[in-house]
């Protein structure tokens, strides 16, 4: 099941439970005593800047794998920093180790994370906020358990972000992602309900996905709505894409939720009514587009509004896809109004520019 951890940050007596919270889903990892040290320290020093320096924030923690070759690490954890806090000014600045800090930036610690974390990534904009994530894992290379892991360099990549309903233990939302050859499939479920077992429908309906994805989406959602009849059911969405052809093939049962950038221009992709384990439609539309370099897509849960706004920035596709998702979670609330169901958000994205991992 997706188990998430929730912690607001508003004042530095919540630093401590980040840390906490971090050793606690390095254990649930199974991660090694170095590599839980790292994801403390890298929590501890992102919590210490959302009450510096943005007023407050949310730390979220989610489990990482299983292992594919869409992450960069196997098994571990990943540690997102949300705030809608006054943004950074100069972001190359801020990731140096030792930078002096100001008020219109988070400052220290941000090297630190970007150093001694498998993976790291940042978003900011003034007068917006700041994203922030950090992975940390097992290496995939020969060497030990803290050789650098293995970031591939090609290729499309998949990652995402998953809360839950009121702080919940798990979220009856979940997200996976499998390749097949030349085939890369994204899948986003979202149990119905909440709690444990809209959590055990969606964990079914990621497991069921690499037992079948070298098929095409409807069949795919097809052979999950067999897997998941002694479940409450669920909403999924499922987007493949065939990097050989350049086609994208999206289809979805239920509330989720998909959107298609190319160039400047969202396009909305519709999911078909019903319920996969439990009302299966008697025919799946199944929706085509071309990918691009530069496309970029978003599925979601029905956590996010229904007209939420996607963001405009031309090149929100060179980060971290769950930088991205987080991106679109943030600008999906507020502050003052922050979502109030379980909400997942998954991003498929072009490779990083330049060779970067």
């Amino acid at each position: 099941m997706t188990r998430v951890w929730d912690i607001p940050v508003q004042d530095s007596t919540r630093i401590r439970d980040v840390r906490v919270a971090a050793e606690a889903a390095c254990t649930h990892a199974g991660l090694d005593p170095h590599a839980t040290a790292v994801a403390a320290l890298v929590a501890t020093e992102l919590a210490s800047n959302l009450v510096k320096h943005a007023v407050g924030g949310r730390i979220f923690i989610n489990l990482t794998g299983p292992a594919d070759t869409l992450v960069p690490d196997v098994t571990g954890v990943q540690i997102t920093s949300l705030d809608h806090g006054p943004g950074i000014g100069n972001v190359p600045a801020a990731l140096r180790d030792g930078h002096s800090t100001a008020p219109s930036s988070l400052g220290a610690g941000l090297g630190t994370c970007l150093r001694i974390a498998h993976a790291f990534d940042l978003h900011s904009r003034p007068g917006q906020g700041t994203v922030a994530v950090a992975r940390i894992g097992r290496a995939r290379v020969p060497g030990g358990a803290h050789a650098e892991p293995h970031r591939p360099r090609t290729g499309v990549r998949a990652g995402g972000i998953t809360t839950a309903l009121a702080h919940a233990e798990h979220s009856g939302d979940a997200f996976g992602r499998a390749r097949s050859g030349p085939k890369v499939t994204l899948l986003l479920s979202d149990g119905l309900g909440h709690g444990d077992k809209a959590a055990e429908a969606s964990a079914a309906a990621i497991e069921g996905l690499h037992r079948c994805a070298d098929l095409p989406p409807a069949e795919i959602l097809r052979h999950l709505h067999t897997a998941l009849r002694n479940t409450r059911g669920a909403a999924v969405g499922v987007a493949q894409l065939d990097e050989e052809t350049g086609r994208l093939s999206f289809a979805g049962v239920g509330n989720i939720g998909a959107r298609l950038r190319t160039g400047a221009t969202w396009q909305p992709l519709l999911s078909h009514p019903g319920i996969i384990g439990a009302r299966f439609p008697a025919t799946v539309p199944v929706r085509e587009n071309a990918w691009r370099p530069d496309s970029l897509l978003v599925l979601h849960s029905d956590g996010l509004p229904s007209r939420w706004v996607p963001p405009s920035e031309p090149r929100l596709g060179d980060h971290d896809p769950a930088v991205v998702a987080a991106v679109v979670l943030r600008a999906a609330g507020s502050a003052a109004r922050p979502l109030r169901d379980d909400a997942s958000v998954a991003v498929l994205a072009p490779p990083p520019p330049d060779g970067r991992p």
